[in-house]
C-alpha cells in the first residue's frame, strides 16, 4: 500500500471518529457517548437512582410510623391515670388506623418489587408497630395477639384504572371527559410482618409491660403486676427455647427482655412480703431505687 492511500485510510478514519457523537469525561478524553457499553451503563444509572430514590422514600415511611407508633404507645400508658379508659382506647385505634395507611403507602411502593430488597428501610417502623398493637391488644384482652392477626389487618385494597379501549366518543364531545374513557378495579396490597419483626416487638413490649406495672403499683393498683409477671415469664419461656438458634437482634433483647421480667418479680415480692408496712405511695419510689440496683449488677449501668 502506497503512503497516499495510507495517508487516505487514516483520514477516513479520523473523519468518521469526529462525525460520531463525543464528549469528555473528568480526565479530558473523548468518551464515545453511542458506544453500547456507555448506552448500557447510562440504563444501570437510571435503574440504580430509581431504586434509591425509592429507599429514600420508604426510609421517611418507616420513621413516619416509628414516630406514630411512640405516639401510641405514650397515649396507652395514659390509661393508669385517665378516668374514662375507653376514651384512650379509641384514640389509640385510630392512631394505629392512621399508621396502617403509612404501612399502605409502604405496600404501594412495593407493588412489583421483592419487599426483602428493601426490607432494613422500614423494618424499624415494622417493630414499632408490632410493639404498640400488641401493646393495646394486651391492655384491651390481657393476651399476646398473634402474628396472623396482625399481618391480617395489613391487608389493603387498592383501586387502578384501567383504560377503556371501546369507546369510541370524539374527544371535543360534549360528554366526552378523562373518566369515560377509564374504568377502576380493585387490587389487593399488603406488607407482611416478617417473624423476625414481630419477635423484636413484642421483646420490645415487654419494656412497655414493666413500666405498666410500676404506673399500677404507683396508683394502688396490687393485682395488675402479678397479671404481668405471669404474662411475662411467659414470653420469656418462649424465647428461651429459641436461645442462640434465632437472629443476633434477637438474643441481644433477651438480656432486656430478662431485666424487665426481674423487676415485675421484684415488685411483686415486695407487694407480697413488705405490702402491709409501706404505704402506697412510696411502693412506686421503692421499686424504682431497687430496679437501679439490678441494672448495676447486671452491668447495664
Amino acid at each position: 500500500m502506497s503512503n497516499k492511500e495510507g495517508s487516505g485510510a487514516f483520514k477516513k478514519r479520523k473523519n468518521d471518529n469526529f462525525s460520531r457523537p463525543q464528549k469528555k469525561d473528568e480526565r479530558g478524553n473523548a468518551v464515545d457517548v453511542s458506544s453500547p457499553v456507555i448506552i448500557a451503563f447510562k440504563s444501570f444509572q437510571q435503574e440504580l437512582d430509581i431504586r434509591h430514590d425509592k429507599y429514600e422514600r420508604l426510609v421517611k415511611l418507616g420513621r413516619d410510623i416509628t414516630i406514630e407508633s411512640k405516639r401510641t404507645i405514650f397515649l396507652l400508658h395514659r390509661v393508669l391515670s385517665e378516668p374514662n379508659k375507653d376514651e384512650v382506647l379509641t384514640e389509640a385505634e385510630a392512631k394505629l388506623a392512621a399508621v396502617r395507611q403509612k404501612i399502605k403507602q409502604i405496600a404501594q411502593e412495593l407493588e412489583g418489587e421483592d419487599m426483602h430488597q428493601y426490607h432494613r428501610a422500614f423494618t424499624p417502623g415494622l417493630q414499632e408497630y408490632v410493639e404498640a398493637v400488641t401493646f393495646l391488644h394486651f391492655i384491651t384482652t390481657k393476651s399476646l395477639v398473634c402474628l396472623e392477626d396482625i399481618n391480617r389487618q395489613l391487608i389493603f385494597e387498592d383501586i387502578v384504572k384501567i383504560q377503556d379501549a371501546n369507546t369510541s366518543e370524539p374527544l371535543d364531545g360534549p360528554l366526552s371527559s378523562s373518566t369515560d374513557k377509564e374504568q377502576t378495579k380493585p387490587s389487593m396490597l399488603s406488607v407482611q410482618i416478617t417473624p423476625v419483626d414481630y419477635l423484636l416487638g413484642v421483646a420490645d413490649l415487654t419494656g412497655e409491660l414493666m413500666r405498666l406495672c410500676i404506673g399500677s403499683v404507683g396508683n394502688g393498683d396490687i393485682d395488675t403486676p402479678f397479671e404481668l409477671s405471669q404474662f411475662l415469664r411467659e414470653i420469656f419461656d418462649g424465647f428461651s427455647y429459641i436461645g442462640n438458634t434465632g437472629p443476633y437482634e434477637i438474643s441481644r433483647k433477651l438480656h432486656t427482655l430478662k431485666q424487665s421480667l426481674a423487676k415485675v418479680e421484684n415488685a411483686c415480692y415486695t407487694l407480697k412480703v413488705r405490702g402491709s408496712e409501706i404505704p402506697k405511695h412510696m411502693l412506686a419510689d421503692l421499686f424504682s431505687s431497687k430496679s437501679e440496683l439490678i441494672e448495676h449488677d447486671d452491668g447495664i449501668s
